[in-house]
């Protein structure tokens, strides 16, 4: 397999992923809304805890990849720290 087949497979991988985790917002953006009327079953209550923790994992990878040398610092930060990322893309670890 040569690196552009590599490459192409983890960009499909992690689109996939990506369109994931934006469902999974939409799911708790429309429960939060419902909550403004109604009360939640303890289900969605736990889907939108998980979710909102998921989001908040995700703000300080961004913070990591945005410093200088982020996109090297931040693979390593993942190899110790599996934690960091958002449920979606912690398949592979």
């Amino acid at each position: 397999m040569t690196t552009l087949d590599e490459i192409k497979e983890l960009l499909s991988k992690n689109k996939a992923r990506l369109l994931k985790e934006l469902a999974e917002s939409r799911e708790v953006v429309h429960l939060l809304q419902k909550s403004r009327k109604t009360t939640l079953t303890e289900v969605e209550k736990t889907k939108v805890k998980e979710q909102l923790l998921d989001i908040c994992k995700a703000i300080p990878s961004f913070a990591i990849f945005m410093l200088p040398g982020g996109a090297l610092l931040l693979p390593l930060l993942i190899k110790l720290i599996p934690d960091i990322l958002p449920f979606a893309f912690r398949e592979d670890l």
